[in-house]
């Protein structure tokens, strides 16, 4: 078998064929350190998005409907992996940020809207994390005025090393740690029959289509597809330094990360529906996990309040970089995290100051968090239409990316498909603010 000599790139990520390097004698081996080299973004971008606000969103879904929803969280598993894989192709094909290209193809209104519509969506998220964070650090013992603070500052440390390498390992192994939740669903022991079935077989649940139903579909649509993903790959893509001979590896981590998301979100749904199953209100799922304790075990309530912390934290980074990413592309700024801090001074200043405001509002008292956090679940899924129109035309801009990675027809059928069922969401919502009668129900 012929030899091939691999050479892991620090500077850069494609996987080349030089006289030095690690000496490789099969080609699935070839193919798995080339993988390896290009994996991360599409994992962390879908990963990251079962933040916290997913969590109380999906657990919610359980506890009120069991696993008769599960099926909506299937349908949008190639959903997320089409758009998601149109943003890949675009950061291949430019080697810059969503914002940058907004800004560049369709004009400085165009990016200013687009730039507003991520920095207010972004902003209120971010509070939904820190939110989410005080919950769990409560029922935990632990004061949220300290663990909200060390929180904040350990996050700001973890994103200015320099080093997009070492933020990426640190960020794909927080992803790895979702992992509990899929061992907390087999030991909460739902019926495999009753799962499939709500897999596969589109229902509404008993009660029919009421106005919280509603809400909670575009709550699920809103967590599932964000806006800031779009975003952030691309950017996390222009950041890595990914060519057109990583398309196929990042492909395969994208879709790698969608699945792994989609089987974790159910999971989240598992342990909802665990609760009701019980006879246990909900509130918000670090109380549900408390009341878990005395059914399913101590093990339970730790993993659910540790889960929910991790979540937070991985929506935090990820978010908080991307309106860096794209504020650092806008203005013109160094905006990379290859960069030290005096290289970049305002990219990561704007990553501080994002950390640094939502946790501040958090610990205002008396706020809202179970609201705030289901709220801007849908809020992202009524800015998500115009996220992906852009996108869509971006991908269909031959000057780009040329006659060989433009959108192919199926594509645009596709595309266009998901833009109208979004938009159709978003106008439901919307008469229904206006109208609160519309459904029955409460």
């Amino acid at each position: 078998m012929q030899e091939k000599v691999l050479t892991i790139e620090r500077t850069g990520t494609e996987a080349q064929a030089t006289p030095r390097g690690w000496v490789v004698r099969s080609k699935w081996m070839h193919h798995l350190l080339t993988f390896l080299v290009v994996f991360g973004p599409g994992l962390i971008v879908m990963e990251a998005d079962n933040d916290a606000g997913a969590v109380s969103t999906y657990v919610q879904a359980g506890a009120q409907y069991g696993t008769r929803l599960l099926w909506l969280i299937v349908l949008l598993l190639p959903v997320t992996y089409f758009i998601q894989e149109m943003v890949v192709r675009l950061g291949i094909a430019t080697g810059k940020g969503h914002a940058a290209m907004i800004y560049q193809r369709f004009g400085a209104w165009w990016g200013r809207f687009s730039l507003l519509d991520l920095q207010l969506v972004n902003f209120l998220t971010l509070v939904t994390e820190f939110a989410a964070i005080a919950l769990a650090l409560g029922h935990m013992g632990v004061s949220p005025r300290v663990g909200v603070p060390v929180s904040a500052f350990a996050l700001m440390l973890m994103a200015v090393t320099g080093s997009y390498r070492r933020w990426e390992r640190i960020t794909v192994f927080l992803c790895l740690m979702d992992l509990g939740w899929i061992v907390m669903a087999v030991k909460l022991r739902p019926s495999a029959a009753e799962l499939a079935y709500n897999s596969i077989v589109p229902g509404i649940p008993a009660g029919g289509m009421t106005a919280n139903l509603v809400f909670l579909v575009i709550a699920i649509v809103g967590t599932t597809i964000a806006p800031w993903q779009l975003f952030f790959q691309q950017s996390c893509i222009a950041d890595k330094r990914l060519r057109f001979g990583d398309l196929k590896w990042a492909r395969l981590d994208t879709f790698v990360g969608a699945c792994f998301t989609i089987v974790v979100a159910g999971c989240m749904v598992i342990a909802g529906d665990a609760a009701r199953r019980h006879g246990i209100s909900f509130s918000d799922p670090t109380q549900m996990g408390n009341d878990l304790r005395l059914i399913a075990g101590e093990g339970i309530r730790t993993g659910i309040l540790l889960l929910m912390i991790n979540s937070a934290v991985l929506g935090t980074t990820a978010i908080s970089l991307s309106s860096a990413w794209a504020y650092g592309e806008v203005k013109g700024w160094p905006h990379s995290l290859q960069l030290p801090v005096k290289k970049a001074p305002g990219f990561y200043a704007v990553y501080v100051v994002c950390v640094a405001a939502a946790a501040a509002i958090v610990l205002i008292p008396g706020a809202p968090l179970q609201l705030i956090i289901v709220g801007v679940q849908v809020l992202a899924g009524i800015m998500l239409p115009s996220a992906i129109i852009f996108l869509q035309l971006l991908l269909n801009d031959k000057e780009v990316l040329g006659e060989e990675y433009v959108n192919k027809r199926w594509n645009n059928w596709v595309n266009w498909t998901i833009i109208v069922v979004l938009f159709t969401l978003s106008l439901i919502l919307a008469a229904q603010v206006v109208a609160p009668k519309l459904f029955p129900g409460s």
